[in-house]
C-alpha cells in the first residue's frame, strides 16, 4: 500500500487505499483507529464509486457514506437512510453516469438528473451549484489522470477529514 505520511486521529481522519487489481476487482482499503477494512470494487472502466464519493464529499464538505465510516459505522454496502448521506449517493450517482458517458454533460443537465434522480427516490437534494459542479468534475479528473496512469498492484492514498478540515491526496506508491 501507499506510505504513511500523516497520524489517524479518532474519528476525524479515515485513509482510503485504492489499489488498482488486475482481475475483474479492484481494492479499497480502510484505515482508521487502528482498524483496517478491504472493500473489493467492482472494476468500471472509469474511477472506482468510492473514489466519486470521496471527490463529491471532499469538494462539497458533505457526510456521505465515506464520512460516515470516517466517523464510525462500519463500511458496508447497505447503510441506514440518512438525508445528507443520502443525497450524496444520488450526486455520486449522477457524476458516475456522467464519467461513463465522457464526462462534458452540461452543469446545466447534470443538476436536472440530480434532482429528478432525488425526486425519483424521496430524497431531499443538497444545495448544489455549476461551480460545485465544475469543482467536483476537476477533482475526478485528477483522481482519473493518477487512477489510469497506475498498474496493477500500485495504490493512490487519500485523507477524508472532517468537514471543515482541508483533504488531501497523500501518496501514490510507484
Amino acid at each position: 500500500m501507499g506510505r504513511h505520511s500523516s497520524a489517524l486521529s479518532s474519528g476525524a481522519i479515515v485513509k482510503l487505499s485504492f489499489t488498482k487489481g488486475s482481475g475483474k476487482f479492484d481494492q479499497m482499503t480502510i484505515h482508521r483507529d487502528g482498524v483496517v477494512e478491504r472493500i473489493d470494487c467492482p472494476k468500471q472502466r472509469i474511477i472506482p464509486h468510492d473514489m466519486v464519493h470521496f471527490a463529491v464529499e471532499s469538494t462539497l464538505h458533505k457526510r456521505g457514506s465515506l464520512g460516515r465510516v470516517r466517523d464510525g459505522e462500519p463500511a458496508s454496502f447497505r447503510m441506514t437512510a440518512e438525508a445528507e448521506s443520502d443525497g450524496v449517493e444520488r450526486l455520486v450517482e449522477v457524476f458516475q453516469g456522467d464519467a461513463w458517458s465522457g464526462g462534458n454533460s452540461a452543469a446545466a443537465e447534470m443538476l436536472e438528473l440530480y434532482e429528478i434522480t432525488c425526486r425519483a427516490r424521496d430524497c431531499p437534494t443538497l444545495p448544489v451549484t455549476a461551480d460545485d459542479v465544475s469543482a467536483i468534475r476537476d477533482c475526478i479528473n485528477a483522481l482519473d489522470f493518477q487512477w489510469q496512469s497506475l498498474a496493477a498492484g500500485q495504490s493512490i492514498d487519500l485523507v477524508l477529514q472532517q468537514p471543515d478540515k482541508a483533504t488531501l491526496i497523500e501518496s501514490i506508491d510507484t
